[in-house]
């Protein structure tokens, strides 16, 4: 699944409105949520993408540990995608938790899971401090038994961190030293994406590499030169995650990614 020869990949990020339990949701049936996901990640997937993450994005606010509630839901949810798409890959990210996302990804047998708020470091959030977990993350990983990747976001470009690295040796520092199995890393703009993953490239050859955020029909394509693949939402929703899939950009999305992995082939033919 995470080979060379599949890169690059594309996932759309399937975030539910807020659940029960969360400050913002208004009355909406959990029943009503399920729905809507599973009929986004149909059109998903007819669509052709790869696969989708699942990110409990709209509940907010959000600390550090996830609560039993969301833990639940999130299992359910993730269960249910594996169940009807099995053949697609799913993702797992649970806010800001990462030991709940790995707990989730295991109980469902989902693919991967993505630590966007934190794995390693330190930052101040809407809640306050915000503590790296991979120790957290790794020993539950070693008591479960469970072999699933976990991917770290290397310093998220909304978390304000403490002390950070230049991004590139953060990324190396979290794969050589806090042993992720690859990352997710993204600038400012494009160029900024590109900068960061080509320098990240000179230290980290073979670790797969994944654009958290940015990405637009215009350059998808370029950036998945370099980038092994990408997840997407905002823009393929017209700018707003709560928007529905706008199906003329998703393709637009879809056929610049599959451009950029035909010019992959060609090089490594060459």
């Amino acid at each position: 699944m995470f080979k060379k020869e599949n890169y690059p990949l594309a996932f759309v990020m399937i975030q539910p409105s807020a659940m029960p339990g969360s400050y913002l949701n208004e009355g909406e049936s959990f029943e009503s949520i399920t729905d809507n996901v599973l009929k986004e990640a149909e059109m998903i997937v007819q669509m052709g993408f790869d696969g989708f993450i699942l990110q409990n994005m709209h509940d907010g606010p959000i600390a550090q540990q996830a609560r039993p509630e969301t833990i639940a839901y999130m299992t359910y949810l993730s269960a249910k995608l594996k169940e009807l798409y099995p053949d697609k890959i799913l993702g797992i990210l649970v806010n800001w938790d990462g030991v709940a996302s790995l707990v989730v990804a295991a109980a469902t047998k989902a693919d991967f899971v993505r630590v966007e708020h934190l794995y390693t470091g330190v930052s101040v959030d809407t809640t306050g401090f915000m503590f790296g977990q991979c120790d957290k993350i790794l020993s539950m990983k070693k008591r479960l038994g469970s072999k699933i990747p976990v991917f770290a976001d290397v310093q998220e470009v909304n978390a304000n961190y403490l002390c950070p690295d230049p991004k590139p040796l953060a990324a190396k520092r979290i794969v050589k030293s806090a042993f992720a199995d690859g990352i997710f890393m993204s600038g400012k703009n494009a160029e900024e994406s590109l900068y960061y993953v080509q320098e990240t490239r000179k230290l980290l050859p073979d670790v797969p590499i994944f654009l958290g955020g940015g990405a637009t029909g215009e350059n998808v394509g370029e950036l998945l030169k370099y980038y092994d693949g990408v997840s997407v939402a905002t823009w393929i929703k017209d700018g707003d995650m709560r928007n529905p899939i706008n199906p003329e950009k998703a393709k637009q999305f879809l056929d610049a990614c599959k451009q950029a992995k035909k010019w992959r082939l060609q090089q490594e033919k060459e």
